[in-house]
């Protein structure tokens, strides 16, 4: 089982794209294991985005991302981080293919509406930047079963 970060931006919640969103995620078979609407902090979004420093679009990545609320999502399951990044899509809405988050609700290159964590190292880091312990909830769902194969005794 993974865990990961999904942060629907500011684009995204404006648009009130946030439960269409949401559900995808849901829908594919992912649980929700924390979520909360919040405004990054500048601080937040420096340490986030530290990768990026000294990048051309870094300071306007870090006035969009600081400039209206976003909803963070901590999602788990097997492969949960390459299903996310399936699921979300290339980077840029503009090159994004249909069926994709970016590709059905994007446009832009600069706006792209998701982040998520792109290995298991930087979910750590990124989920510990954005929920305090305790925050992640693990709880059972009744329908595990038929999300995934459990008929070996574990998740396929």
């Amino acid at each position: 089982m993974e865990t990961t970060l999904i942060i629907l931006k500011p684009d995204a919640v404006q648009r009130g794209l946030v439960g269409r969103i949401l559900t995808r995620f849901e829908e594919k078979g992912l649980q929700v294991v924390g979520m909360k609407l919040t405004q990054i902090p500048r601080a937040t979004a420096e340490k986030h985005y530290a990768p990026h420093a000294g990048k051309p679009f870094y300071d306007g990545l870090l006035r969009f991302m600081t400039s209206s609320p976003v909803v963070v999502l901590a999602v788990q399951g097997v492969g949960a981080i390459a299903i996310a990044r399936n699921l979300m899509g290339a980077t840029f809405g503009s090159k994004a293919a249909p069926g994709t988050i970016r590709g059905d609700f994007g446009v832009s290159n600069a706006f792209n509406l998701i982040h998520g964590s792109d290995s298991p190292e930087a979910a750590a880091k990124e989920l510990a930047l954005f929920f305090a312990p305790g925050e992640l909830v693990e709880w059972p769902r009744l329908i595990e079963g038929w999300v995934y194969d459990l008929s070996s005794g574990t998740r396929e």
